[in-house]
């Protein structure tokens, strides 16, 4: 998505974890299980429970590289996934602020979580980061100047 809002003010919103609770889809549940405030920067440590229909799934990510106010990307350490890399960027254009996700994962169970992905989870992963990007326009209190799909890619193992 594109934004006219100051880079800094947009990466606030993404350094504040918190946030994330505000801008994930009410379906998933989520919550930060972390007691203390989360200072966001490499090796630090994200815990927090999602339902999946209906499932309550313990997820634990870590920071793996953080440059603010261009990028970080978050690791998968525990949860659903046998992969999960998600890189967060953030670039001043001349028509805004680019915010951009990526997201690189491998589900488990080889070729029947190849078919959840064909079937179901990939729509899943869509339709969150689309509702996160509606959230965090809500927040900035700012229209959108153009929005994007996040990049959600299936990794095969060996990849």
């Amino acid at each position: 998505m594109t934004t006219a809002v100051p880079l800094a003010r947009v990466f606030q919103i993404f350094e504040d974890a918190r946030n994330l609770e505000r801008i994930t889809p009410p379906w998933l549940n989520f919550q930060i299980l972390n007691p203390d405030a989360i200072r966001m920067r490499a090796g630090e440590e994200i815990n927090y429970v999602i339902r999946w229909m209906g499932v309550p799934m313990k997820w634990k990510t870590i920071i793996r590289a953080y440059d603010p106010p261009r990028m970080f990307v978050d690791e998968q350490a525990k949860g659903p996934y046998r992969l999960w890399h998600h890189e967060h960027t953030f670039e001043e254009t001349a028509a805004g602020v680019v915010i951009r996700d990526r997201v690189d994962y491998r589900l488990p169970f080889g070729l029947l979580g190849q078919a959840a992905h064909a079937l179901l989870v990939k729509g899943q992963l869509l339709e969150i980061f689309r509702y996160r990007q509606a959230g965090v326009a809500k927040m900035l209190a700012q229209p959108v100047v153009a929005s994007e799909d996040p990049v959600i890619r299936l990794v095969q193992v060996g990849s």
